[in-house]
């Protein structure tokens, strides 16, 4: 198993947190699949049977990364962890975003497991990626923003060799999102202090098996 490198700081400043890669080749990528949309019910229907959405708020693992976003200074209650916001659209009987075949299967994925996933065009990554702490003043351009925001400072990024291409774990970099061009892919089971690896584990194992049903490809 391979895990994404943390600096030094982050790593003291949060024991226990982890970030679990699973690499993708030879992806392909569409704009819908009414075969996916057939899985999507079956997901939704799992998902509503599991899960009362008065109780998300006591589970620990969810709490586990509400508690996180707070120490990185994020509010949970406007800016959701990622796997918890979609399930709770999912009980309250609302659409999740469509993207594209890629975006919307881990998406799926991310529901099941309860963990939040991020994905990379890894043709479009420079060198290795590296989580660490932000500096104040860095600018940031994530998927869907008009302009850059500017950090604080503190704040838990993810860089490749040139720029920054996630604030984790809630938004990834628009340069470096994947596409309907993309091959091949760097994903991220995105865990928090509290988040066991084995967690982690059983979260990509359901990943390697899903998405190459719907986007081919092979697993690394």
């Amino acid at each position: 198993m391979e895990y994404l490198k943390l600096s030094p700081e982050l790593q003291t400043r949060f024991p226990g947190l982890d970030a679990q890669i699973v690499r993708f080749h030879d992806i392909t990528v569409k704009r819908e699949d009414p075969i996916l949309e057939e899985y999507k019910l079956e997901v939704f229907k799992e998902t509503q049977e599991k899960w009362e959405i008065e109780k998300l708020r006591d589970d620990p693992e969810f709490r586990a990364y509400r508690d996180f976003f707070w120490k990185l200074g994020i509010d949970p209650t406007k800016n959701r962890p990622a796997a918890e916001a979609l399930i709770r659209r999912v009980l309250r009987d609302k659409p999740i975003p469509k993207i594209n075949t890629w975006v919307d299967v881990y998406n799926l994925v991310s529901i099941t497991t309860a963990i939040p996933i991020a994905s990379f065009d890894v043709d479009l990554v420079d060198g290795t990626p590296l989580m660490r702490e932000a500096r104040s003043g860095e600018e940031f351009l994530g998927i869907g923003m008009k302009k850059p925001v500017t950090l604080s400072g503190g704040e838990a990024v993810i860089q490749d060799d040139e720029r920054l291409i996630a604030i984790y774990p809630y938004r990834d970099a628009d340069y470096s999102k994947v596409n309907k061009n993309t091959k091949n892919v760097l994903m991220l089971m995105c865990g928090a202090p509290g988040i066991t690896k084995k967690k982690l584990n059983e979260a990509a194992d359901v990943a390697k098996k899903v998405l190459p049903r719907f986007c081919g490809g092979t697993v690394e």
